[in-house]
């Protein structure tokens, strides 16, 4: 469930990337404004729900254990969660401009809004390729088959749960 996330988020972090090819491009439209509120929409319910995951999942038992190199990549990983909290809610203030903008009245995307969106994206390749190259797999030697099923229930009674 965790891999098919990053998946997921990779499709997302494409399409930002489209986003602002196309707003270069061919200027705010419909289109644009629809991949802003794609964009927001996982962002704003997903990735959070993602990074509780792992929080509550995985980090615990790799901080746990005797692995110094794993601890570490975890207390970084930990740590680009508050980052992406915090860089999320500027990329997502120019999404909601995006998203609710008109061609007439829109000036282009400055290199300010840019490099937020360039900034968000970036924290997050970086994350997922940590995770999937240290953090899974070290996880993956210590959680058996029944503890998997159940952080697996859990996880997907959380996100049923949400109104």
């Amino acid at each position: 469930m965790l891999t098919a996330c990053h998946e997921r988020v990779d499709r997302m972090l494409r399409l930002l990337d489209r986003l602002c090819q196309h707003l270069g491009a061919k200027g705010l439209d419909e289109q644009a404004a629809q991949a802003a509120r794609d964009v927001m929409r996982y962002f704003d319910l997903a990735a959070p729900d993602h990074h509780e995951d792992e929080e509550r999942h995985v980090f615990p038992r790799l901080l746990a254990g005797n692995d110094e190199n794993v601890k570490t990549v975890v207390r970084r990983l930990q740590q680009d969660h508050r980052d992406m909290t915090a860089n999320w809610v500027e990329a997502r203030e120019v999404l909601r401009r995006l998203s609710e903008g008109s061609a007439p009245t829109w000036t282009g995307l400055s290199e300010a809004d840019r490099a937020t969106l360039a900034r968000f994206a970036g924290l997050y390749a970086d994350h997922i390729r940590a995770e999937e190259d240290v953090v899974y797999p070290a996880a993956s030697a210590l959680i058996d088959a029944p503890e998997l099923q159940r952080m697996g229930t859990e996880m997907a009674a959380r996100r049923t749960a949400r109104p």
